[in-house]
């Protein structure tokens, strides 16, 4: 579009979304790869919650996913894993600027998810073979001595848990928003009919 330059000015949203991150990475204080993940139950409630991005890939023309890592038995996990969707929106404060993402969800539980499982903190590791993620807890004391047990019994170089990975999320909608003066926000959405499809973009009022 004619007037889609500035911070939304690219052919490839994915390109448009690493470099508003990394902007998001100088002027945010806590956390700027922060989404606020959501999905919906059985009975199509929805749920929302806070994780952190891991990963914006960009394999060019408009191709990529967005990635982030769980516990696959939690309750994101098996919402995720029934529906095969999921929704997040970045917001950044520092930059009167958010993303929003909708699209299909793929599990990434091979050698990315391995490798990223062993670039983390030894206890974030344990923690991960512990923790029976949003499952009822009897206590505190219940959760530390289960630590303890797979210290124990993993060591001091655990390997990744089979129900602990990452999922990726190719988008079918992407859209960019950025605060305008007197609530005249500029937003730009990408969109395509399915994860293969090319991307059309559109300026929404706001």
């Amino acid at each position: 579009m004619s007037d889609r330059g500035g911070i939304f000015a690219g052919e490839d949203p994915f390109v448009i979304a690493q470099a508003w991150l990394k902007e998001a990475e100088a002027s945010e204080p806590n956390d700027p790869n922060a989404i606020a993940l959501a999905s919906v139950d059985a009975d199509g409630l929805p749920n929302v919650r806070m994780v952190l991005l891991k990963d914006i890939e960009a394999e060019g023309a408009g191709k990529g996913a967005f990635v982030f890592y769980t516990n696959y038995e939690s309750a994101k996990g098996r919402e995720i894993s029934a529906s095969g969707k999921a929704a997040f929106v970045m917001h950044w404060k520092s930059l009167h600027r958010q993303l929003r993402v909708r699209g299909l969800v793929t599990r990434e539980d091979g050698p990315k998810a391995d490798a990223y499982f062993a670039s983390r903190s030894l206890k974030s590791r344990l923690g991960a073979w512990a923790s029976r993620q949003s499952t009822p807890l009897s206590g505190r004391g219940a959760l530390v001595a289960e630590v303890a047990r797979v210290t124990a019994q993993h060591g001091p170089n655990p390997a990744r848990p089979p129900h602990w990975g990452g999922f990726r999320i190719t988008p079918v909608e992407i859209e960019f928003w950025a605060d305008g003066a007197f609530r005249l926000h500029d937003r730009f959405r990408w969109t395509r009919a399915e994860a293969d499809a090319d991307w059309s973009v559109q300026r929404l009022n706001p």
